[in-house]
């Protein structure tokens, strides 16, 4: 299953988005629920993962390094500010991941939308 996970800062879960077939891409997945868009047109950046590069001028990613080529000290440094800043949200989406459910889902994406509603309101009472 392929879901979408919004945090704040501090890796507190806001959203998640309608479950989609494992074999969507991140970026896909992204665009099909327009959350790119909806961020930029609120003004909140976007840091995301490599998945997401090619996302548009609001997405900020790592640097991915070219076949045969390795990453210069300063890309280096650039990957290592964005992951640590992108450490709470990261953790915010490994809670997520505690659920059994997430990890062993095997039911259509409708039902897992609910499924994932229903634990997104849980993890905000927790």
């Amino acid at each position: 299953m392929n879901v979408q996970v919004v945090t704040d800062p501090s890796g507190r879960l806001l959203r998640l988005s309608p479950a989609l077939p494992g074999r969507a891409h991140d970026l896909t997945a992204a665009r099909t629920h327009r959350i790119i868009r909806i961020c930029e047109r609120q003004g909140i950046p976007v840091l995301a993962d490599l998945a997401y590069q090619g996302g548009g001028p609001w997405v900020t990613t790592g640097v991915k390094r070219r076949p045969h080529h390795g990453l210069t000290p300063t890309q280096k440094t650039v990957n290592r500010a964005l992951a640590r800043t992108r450490a709470p949200a990261e953790r915010g989406v490994a809670r997520l991941k505690s659920w059994r459910i997430f990890r062993h889902a095997r039911c259509s994406p409708n039902r897992m939308t609910s499924i994932a509603k229903a634990v997104l309101t849980l993890e905000r009472h927790r």
